[in-house]
């Protein structure tokens, strides 16, 4: 059975996690509607285009990542990478359903804190095979970052207790 490649499945991937991402989403709802947001928020058209090309630069900076690694024969470095992967892009679809589906304000802020750091590992993780990869991937850990601080925001502001 011949081995798909590289691209193909980091494509793959990332294409179902912005899928599963997208169909939690949900900012005309009435609950996201009557959130009090910071007034540094995006407006709601930024955010689908920031997430399309940072799923563009995820799958092809991985997909590169993991053929160089294959190519090299560093297959056990593959796996790891390849979990850190499946890990992120675990942790990226399921954080609309904690913030949009669940509405837990505190747990997503914490879903996002630990997305941010998984996106900053794989950032390093690319980076130590390619710098000009890792450099492409490096806005995804600054948006993961900024999707933190403000989620916590949106805590903060909407805190009732």
């Amino acid at each position: 059975m011949a081995r798909l490649s590289p691209y193909l499945l980091t494509t793959s991937a990332t294409c179902a996690c912005a899928v599963a991402g997208s169909l939690a989403s949900d900012p005309d709802s009435s609950y996201y509607k009557n959130l009090t947001k910071p007034a540094w928020n995006p407006p709601n058209w930024v955010f689908p285009l920031a997430w399309t090309s940072l799923y563009a630069c995820i799958a092809g900076t991985s997909g590169y990542t993991l053929a160089r690694l294959k190519q090299d024969g560093n297959t056990e470095e593959a796996g790891r990478y390849s979990a850190a992967l499946a890990t992120n892009l675990a942790l990226n679809a399921s954080w609309s359903y904690t913030f949009f589906r669940s509405h837990r304000l505190g747990l997503a802020t914490a879903h996002a804190g630990v997305l941010a750091l998984s996106s900053a590992d794989l950032v390093r993780r690319t980076a130590r095979i390619s710098k000009p990869a890792g450099a492409l991937l490096a806005p995804y850990a600054g948006w993961t970052a900024f999707a933190t601080a403000l989620s916590g925001s949106i805590w903060w502001l909407n805190n009732k207790n």
